[in-house]
């Protein structure tokens, strides 16, 4: 899955009334129905400077989510059923070797880019060696050795056993056009401001406010959409972003909506729907592990028993957004289910401030009235930081700062800028952080964002790919390794039970909600969205099948 919590699924506020309209007329207005032609999709993230890069998550393109309308990846991968085979896309078919550590794609014949050449199998092994050669693009970090072509087929290697990560080779990267791209100096601030793709729509115009793509209207390799032109408008905040929702004037967006029954659904509740599917991936509190006394297993697993979840759930995430997570080690259910290691099944979470007391106790803490005192006498206290805009996480610092006074840590809670927050979240200067990790088919990445070694580094040097607690396990470091390469379903499961009991016995992590994929949209003009019934692909729009989605939709009327 992409990265589970972009800027865009943590900025978070309360309703408001008004909000940033969208520059110019709505295609729709007026029609009374009769003839509907755009769809109006918003995200909440502000302003935006003009970058159609497709591989840069800081682009524009992928902010709002209108990089996989123009360009497209070869397979399409289902994240809500993640086990399910991948759909064909600019690939008829992708062939895995035994051990993952290549795979043969055949390019379909009939697709074209959007300045009318044709789309070629040079084109796609052009791709992936570009992502291999430029590590600024490859965001999945994806370990690409060559491309090869044969006819119609590319065959693509790997440095290491793909298994866990098929989407993110396959279906995860955008492909684009050798006879642009080869002329660009440096992809990395290439700024694209003439994107040329394979996907049905191109660039109309571009405001910081409102990004609008129009229909092709040929050389499309599949029937065209009948959604003729997609506007996109970035909203100042989640509060401008709701409230254009809930009067129509967005009719699709990835937002956190406090009261969603009440500010949203309620507004027309005969087309306003929310549908969030929870999937593998998880939000909780990272614990920086190299400050003492949080170095001390048994002292995070005390913080553990007295967090209050359920609390979190109710209150910060409006029961939706971040769907409970009970288990005790970590995995959303029922998507983790399948995974879960004996001893584990069926063990849920539960608050025991009692035995969270006892085990500080029996570890060498004193409790002296209200205030916890470490093993050198000293009191226990800490700061909880996420940025200042993000209203359910900073509800949920609230939670956990009461939670935590019970057993005697005083807590303060941080309001960040969000910039300087991803830097020192990254670079490892905080002491606790609700975050999220990377998702995938498996619980594997869950735990490698937060255990894996391979990707610890020191103190003040930028960790992106995750660690950002600096936990230091070499058994969790070779688990992770031998389920990476495992080539039998045996080995797979002896690893992943590894990883789940150093996950429970040492606590790195305070596991609290899963991630969702879903989103909210309107029914009054557009009908076919992803929903419990037919959950065909992700209801967010700035997911890599969200135009599997816009290709879907039909006139309501």
């Amino acid at each position: 899955m992409l990265t589970r919590r972009s800027v865009v699924l943590g900025l978070a506020g309360l309703l408001a009334t008004g909000g940033l309209a969208a520059c110019g007329d709505s295609p729709n207005a007026g029609n009374d129905g009769k003839t509907v032609t755009a769809l109006n999709v918003g995200m909440p993230n502000g302003p935006q400077t003009e970058n159609h890069n497709p591989f840069l998550t800081t682009s524009s393109a992928a902010s709002l989510g209108y990089r996989w309308v123009l360009y497209e990846p070869l397979m399409m991968w289902n994240p809500v059923k993640p086990a399910d085979q991948m759909k064909p896309w600019l690939a008829t078919k992708a062939e895995w070797n035994k051990d993952y550590t290549s795979v043969k794609v055949t390019i379909r014949d009939n697709a074209t880019w959007s300045d009318d050449q044709k789309v070629t199998a040079e084109d796609v092994a052009f791709t992936y060696k570009l992502v291999r050669d430029n590590e600024a693009l490859n965001s999945g970090g994806v370990k690409i050795a060559d491309a090869t072509v044969s006819g119609s087929d590319v065959t693509i290697t790997f440095k290491s056993p793909q298994f866990v990560s098929q989407q993110k080779a396959i279906a995860q990267i955008p492909i684009v056009p050798k006879h642009i791209w080869e002329k660009v100096s440096d992809p990395k601030t290439e700024k694209n401001l003439k994107p040329v793709g394979s996907g049905p729509y191109t660039l109309k115009s571009f405001t910081p406010q409102t990004t609008t793509l129009s229909a092709r209207d040929k050389g499309y390799w599949q029937a065209l959409p009948q959604v003729k032109e997609l506007r996109y408008t970035s909203y100042t905040d989640n509060n401008a972003q709701t409230t254009a929702l809930a009067n129509g004037e967005s009719e699709w967006s990835f937002v956190f909506i406090p009261n969603y029954k009440t500010v949203f659904v309620a507004k027309d509740s005969a087309n306003h729907k929310v549908w969030a599917p929870p999937v593998l991936g998880i939000h909780g509190l990272y614990i920086n592990t190299t400050k003492a006394p949080f170095d001390d297993p048994n002292l995070r697993k005390a913080m553990n028993m007295v967090i209050d979840r359920e609390d979190i759930f109710k209150t910060a995430e409006a029961e939706y957004f971040h769907p409970l997570v009970k288990s005790v080690n970590g995995l959303p259910s029922p998507a983790g289910d399948a995974f879960t290691a004996p001893e584990y099944k069926g063990k849920e979470h539960k608050v025991d401030i009692d035995g969270a007391k006892a085990l500080l106790a029996s570890s060498g803490y004193k409790l002296e009235g209200d205030v916890l005192k470490d093993k050198t006498g000293k009191p226990v206290a800490l700061t909880l930081t996420d940025p200042a805009g993000w209203s359910d996480y900073q509800t949920s610092l609230e939670i956990v700062k009461g939670n935590l006074a019970k057993i005697g840590i005083a807590a303060t809670v941080d309001k960040a800028n969000q910039d300087a927050w991803f830097k020192n979240v990254e670079e490892g200067n905080f002491d606790a952080a609700f975050r999220w990790t990377e998702g995938g088919s498996t619980p594997y990445d869950i735990y490698k964002t937060i255990m894996d070694g391979a990707v610890l580094k020191p103190i003040g040097t930028a960790s992106p790919a995750g660690n950002f607690g600096r936990f230091k396990s070499d058994e969790a470091t070779a688990a992770l390794q031998a389920y990476a390469n495992a080539t039998d379903e045996a080995a797979r499961t002896t690893a992943m039970n590894t990883l789940q009991k150093i996950f429970v016995d040492q606590m790195p992590m305070i596991p609290v909600g899963a991630d969702n994929i879903g989103g909210a949209y309107s029914t009054k003009n557009w009908i076919g969205w992803p929903d419990d019934s037919n959950p065909y692909g992700a209801g967010q729009p700035t997911q890599p099948n969200s135009l599997d989605v816009v290709l879907h939709l039909k006139p309501a009327k």
